[in-house]
């Protein structure tokens, strides 16, 4: 009944939400359309603990209008607007998929963010580069998911070379997070898990290290503390 309850509500709001961003797209600012967004984060994330019974507990620092590359696990819808109610105003590398949801083509472009290819074909290549030509004297965070889409507790996915793009030619650092959220927002399931839930910011890598270092760097410590997190979730 929880579920039901939280899921008509929190669809119900990303609905209106999208309505709103839709408006606010079309005006000559787009800081009020930021606004929005992060004010659903707020919003989503209001809803998770005080109607799903989901606490969302936030640990390390998450930076905020400093210019990091911010490379992170993605389990669960709730992911996007969380981070954007954690970090403010964010950059971010968008995959398509979201694009079977309406307005969404509009909102996008003008938060300046990158639609690419979830599937990693050639052209998401391009319009990763198109993105990284136009954010560099952009001073916000830039946030990714380095596997491209969500993964399921417990399941890696195949880091993408989108995030080393991103971090080979800004010349930033990158932060890692970590998250166990998918213990009580399982990936794409109607279904929802009271409990804490964590979103961990760690240590920065720091710019300049080869591709293949980076890589084993990046998906080591955020797949190692994403199971450390599983396993303190689920005791």
């Amino acid at each position: 009944m929880r579920s039901l309850v939280f899921n008509t509500l929190f669809w119900g709001l990303s609905a209106l939400f999208a309505l709103i961003c839709y408006g606010a797209a079309w005006l000559p600012r787009r800081e009020p359309l930021m606004a929005v967004i992060i004010a659903y984060g707020h919003a989503t994330r209001f809803c998770m603990r005080w109607v799903a019974g989901i606490s969302v507990e936030v640990r390390g620092e998450a930076p905020r209008g400093e210019p990091v590359i911010i490379a992170a696990k993605h389990q669960a819808y709730a992911d996007g607007p969380l981070m954007m109610a954690v970090a403010g105003d964010l950059n971010f590398v968008i995959g398509n998929g979201i694009e079977k949801f309406p307005l969404v083509d509009r909102i996008v472009q003008r938060a300046g963010a990158t639609m690419v290819d979830a599937q990693g074909h050639a052209r998401a290549q391009g319009a990763l580069q198109e993105s990284i030509n136009r954010i560099a004297d952009d001073h916000r965070p830039v946030l990714i998911y380095p596997e491209g889409g969500m993964a399921a507790v417990g399941v890696t996915r195949r880091y993408r070379k989108g995030v080393y793009m991103l971090y080979a030619e800004l010349g930033r650092s990158v932060v890692p997070v970590a998250t166990n959220l998918g213990l009580r927002w399982p990936e794409e399931e109607w279904a929802k898990y009271p409990g804490p839930a964590v979103i961990e910011f760690l240590e920065p890598i720091p710019p300049g290290l080869p591709r293949e270092i980076f890589m084993q760097r990046l998906q080591t410590v955020i797949e190692t503390r994403s199971r450390e997190l599983e396993t303190e979730g689920r005791s």
